[in-house]
């Protein structure tokens, strides 16, 4: 059976507890007992994501999430989906910078069921992995590429913006979703290898969390997953590190058929894992972070030049995070108005800080959003595996929010003057090719 620890509630966990456990193959198993519903959740992080790939070989990452769900030596084509569906479970898998992660939140009686799953095909895709299977899910990754990013209006403003904030060469350049080029370029043995590479079970956290009998559950996950064996060959991620600051204003013109102008900004802020993270999270929330921010009070009610206006994290732990700015005009406002009364509210914030007022909403909108994800199964089981991947301590998910309770405003107001500057941000200002319906109007009224 594999070694693991006592459940010991830390201080500021509310009341949640979590053991960790490692087989002998290198498979780490965090489990989280949880008698409230009758579910269970099983969530599965490899660590693998864009981050991983190299220049000619974007979007695999991506593509292999897509072939996990294609079948495996016991469960052939749309199999996964079926059993777990059939089950009364939901089921899905999501790819990002960092990490890969599939999971199901089950009946807690059919948890067995989820557990072989995932076994199976981590043991086993090569089995089932072969030419007409690839070239289904290329196709599949190809029109959803279309779908969100290259033919929706705004679509290509992450990737637009990524690029320019981290240089070319950065393991940060490029996005999850990859080029079609790169994609086209995939062969069947680049898929295998990449297999072999990252799914294995010593490059993985599996959480469970539910109600369930641990010991029955830790029984079943060395029955399924303790004769799969581990993989020596990953090489770590390349060096994400960059300057705190950019060092000057990078910005493009996108001329596109979009309803409205928009002005988009990425601001380079610091390492997920930190104080200093927390803290910029929490000058966003005050910026941004909904309809009492700042920006929002000062864009939407005051002056009703935009019709929306957002600013919020991107948490990375690899690489600088980003603080992500995306306000929408109103009509035919001009982005240079925006744009000004963007930079004189950060300035403004910058020099004075939080409020009372502010600081206390910030804190609690951030604390309602982590008890917002604690609370349901599948909520607590991404978290765990999230820090137990990128941070090397699950524990750590059960704490989080007490870190961000703890930081000062003056904490936010140094975040906000070494970072919210015009000399570190990436800028993308929309103009549509069609004037918008408010210049219509404004010319039909002058005639």
């Amino acid at each position: 059976m594999p070694m693991g620890h006592t459940a010991t509630e830390q201080a500021g966990s509310g009341g949640l507890t979590a053991t960790e456990h490692r087989l002998a193959n290198g498979l780490r198993v965090v489990l989280s007992e949880d008698h409230l519903t009758p579910v269970a959740a099983v969530c599965l992080w490899y660590d693998v994501g864009s981050r991983h790939e190299v220049k000619g070989r974007t979007g695999l990452a991506h593509l292999f999430e897509h072939l996990m769900f294609q079948g495996s030596a016991q469960v052939s084509g749309n199999g996964h989906f079926e059993l777990v569906q059939g089950a009364g479970g939901s089921l899905n898998g999501t790819t990002s910078f960092e990490r890969t992660n599939y999971f199901e939140t089950m009946p807690a009686h059919q948890l067995e069921l989820a557990l072989w799953l995932e076994a199976d095909r981590m043991g086993s895709l090569l089995t089932a992995l072969d030419e007409e299977s690839l070239e289904n899910q290329r196709d599949v990754v190809k029109n959803e590429r279309r779908q969100r990013y290259d033919n929706v209006p705004y679509g290509t403003a992450f990737e637009k913006l990524t690029a320019m904030a981290y240089p070319e060469g950065h393991p940060y350049h490029h996005t999850p979703i990859g080029s079609m080029a790169d994609l086209d370029a995939a062969s069947l043995e680049d898929a295998r290898a990449f297999f072999r590479t990252y799914y294995a079970p010593n490059n993985a956290v599996l959480s469970i969390v539910g109600d369930i009998d641990p010991e029955q559950t830790l029984a079943w996950v060395e029955k399924y997953f303790g004769s799969i064996p581990g993989h020596e060959g990953k090489q770590p991620p390349r060096d994400g590190s960059l300057p705190d600051v950019i060092g000057k204003e990078l910005r493009e013109v996108v001329e596109e058929d979009v309803p409205s102008r928009a002005l988009m900004a990425a601001y380079r802020l610091p390492h997920d894992g930190t104080r200093e993270a927390d803290a910029a999270d929490l000058a966003l929330t005050v910026l941004g972070g909904g309809e009492s921010s700042r920006l929002y009070n000062r864009l939407v009610r005051r002056d009703r030049t935009a019709v929306a206006a957002g600013f919020g994290l991107l948490r990375l732990a690899g690489a600088p995070s980003l603080g992500w700015l995306d306000v929408k005009t109103s009509g035919g406002v001009e982005v240079s108005g925006i744009e000004s009364a963007v930079d004189e509210e950060l300035a403004r914030f910058a020099e004075e800080g939080p409020t009372p007022e502010e600081m206390e909403r910030a804190q609690a909108q951030l604390e309602r959003e982590w008890l917002d994800r604690l609370a349901t199964a599948a909520g607590r089981a991404d978290e765990l595996c999230r820090f137990a991947v990128l941070f090397g301590d699950p524990q750590l998910a059960l704490t989080a929010v007490q870190r961000v309770l703890e930081i000062t405003p003056q904490e936010v107001q140094e975040v906000a003057k070494a970072r919210l500057r015009p000399d570190n941000r990436a800028v993308l200002v929309y103009e549509p090719t069609e004037p918008t319906a408010a210049e219509d109007n404004d010319e039909e009224a002058a005639q």
